[in-house]
């Protein structure tokens, strides 16, 4: 059965498969990681692990799912929202990036895009759960300082993607292509304030 087609059955040992898949594709990657390895991390058996998930891809997309809910969630509590605009949004900015650049933020686009032709519910999940993700935690908080008089935005999800997408600046691409192993704080800085200052050059009120 293709990702494309199946369906994920929940039990009682689903949880137990997820913790271990998400430690073997940390630590593995996608193509490293094989399915007697994350069975046997998971502590069940391959029919067990199969009786949820019929496809790797599937199995994948559903860590990754989760691991971009809890970064997301992680980071809206860590805000502050009390401090000024400009502040808040170059630590949205760092977080983006730095997600961006991670092995696994690598990892879940270069899978979902590749094999999203072949099997369109990975690409929907991956959209679901990265983007358009995003999109709706940057909208909360863009919504908090448009109420306050900060910004001035009339289509704040047209905002929200513009301000995720300069956050990218060049270092994501670099990085796709094996060009930008390892950018130093400089270099996101660099990024994430020139995004900042063009967002705010624009809606800043």
């Amino acid at each position: 059965m293709t990702a494309q087609a199946a369906e994920i059955k929940k039990g009682r040992k689903f949880d137990q498969v997820l913790d271990g898949a998400r430690r073997v594709f940390m630590r593995d990657g996608f193509e490293g990681a094989s399915v007697d390895e994350i069975a046997r991390e998971a502590q069940v058996s391959k029919a067990t692990l199969y009786s949820y998930f019929p496809d790797k891809r599937l199995l994948f997309s559903e860590v990754a799912r989760l691991e971009c809910n809890r970064q997301a969630d992680e980071a809206i509590d860590a805000f502050d929202l009390n401090q000024p605009v400009e502040t808040l949004l170059r630590e949205v900015a760092d977080r983006i990036l730095r997600f961006y650049l991670s092995d696994f933020g690598q990892q879940v686009f270069r899978i979902c895009v590749a094999e999203s032709h072949r099997f369109p519910e990975l690409g929907r999940r991956f959209y679901a759960s990265g983007p358009a993700l995003a999109r709706d935690r940057l909208r909360f908080l863009l919504t908090v300082y448009i109420e306050r008089g900060a910004l001035c935005i009339d289509d704040i999800d047209l905002a929200a993607d513009q301000f995720i997408e300069l956050c990218k600046g060049d270092l994501f691409i670099r990085a796709l292509c094996g060009l930008c192993d390892a950018p130093s704080d400089a270099d996101i800085a660099h990024v994430t304030n020139g995004a900042v200052e063009m967002f705010l050059a624009r809606y800043r009120a």
